[in-house]
């Protein structure tokens, strides 16, 4: 079904979740250290990552922010720390769902069933609107609507002109409600890997665009040392 990896220094974890998620049709990769399994994932993106918090090397939240500079692929974060501000790190570091240990292989299993199904959804959702862009539906996040293939925003049913770079920003971010993206990964997806100037160059759209949206600009939200969030 999808190629899985998981990174977990605990051995009999790891080995254990592999075997349950090899049950259940997936292919599964394996990797023990925090380097080990950002190497692993940059080298050959897998459909889905479990990462444990705690790692040797390069913890957790360390690894996500560094796969998040380059990659979407959905991130579970797997903690034994069950404080609220330890999950919120995992989250703004750029992580999708989170697990909190000692957890049942059955949660695991229907978290990752959820999210493959949510992914799946969507790029059939994308398809479907690139295959027929005369009836795609717009992206719509409250009063906002974003026609993608039009290439125009709605406000509360009113036109908002945007350049194409803060248009191709604010759908990128609204079309992931919830995700942190790092300055260096919007770069390099919508500036392009060619791009030499400053980074102060996404805060800057980032301005703009908040500025043209009014209050519903007040959804685009900053990730202090990380970048920005369109909040769901």
């Amino acid at each position: 079904m999808a190629e899985i990896l998981v990174v977990e220094d605990e051995a009999d974890l790891n080995h254990l979740l592999r075997r349950h998620l090899e049950a259940d049709g997936h292919r599964v990769r394996q990797a023990f250290a925090g380097p080990d399994g950002l190497a692993a994932a940059l080298a050959d993106p897998p459909d889905l990552i479990l990462l444990d918090s705690m790692l040797p090397g390069l913890d957790g939240p360390a690894v996500c922010r560094h796969l998040r500079e380059r990659h979407l692929m959905p991130i579970v974060m797997l903690t034994a720390r069950g404080e609220e501000a330890d999950r919120v790190l995992g989250l703004e570091a750029g992580a999708d769902d989170y697990v909190v240990k000692p957890f049942s292989i059955r949660e695991v299993l229907a978290r990752v069933r959820a999210i493959l199904r949510r992914v799946e959804l969507d790029t059939r959702g994308a398809a479907a609107r690139d295959a027929v862009p005369a009836v795609a539906a717009p992206l719509v996040r409250g009063g906002l609507q974003i026609h993608a293939a039009e290439r125009t925003v709605l406000l509360d049913g009113s036109p908002v002109e945007l350049t194409p770079k803060e248009f191709d920003l604010l759908k990128l971010l609204a079309a992931h409600p919830g995700r942190a993206f790092s300055r260096e990964f919007l770069l390099e997806r919508l500036w392009g890997p060619d791009y030499d100037g400053s980074d102060r160059a996404v805060d800057t759209h980032v301005q703009r665009l908040r500025q043209k949206l009014g209050r519903a600009g007040e959804r685009i939200g900053t990730v202090w040392g990380v970048g920005y969030r369109f909040s769901g």
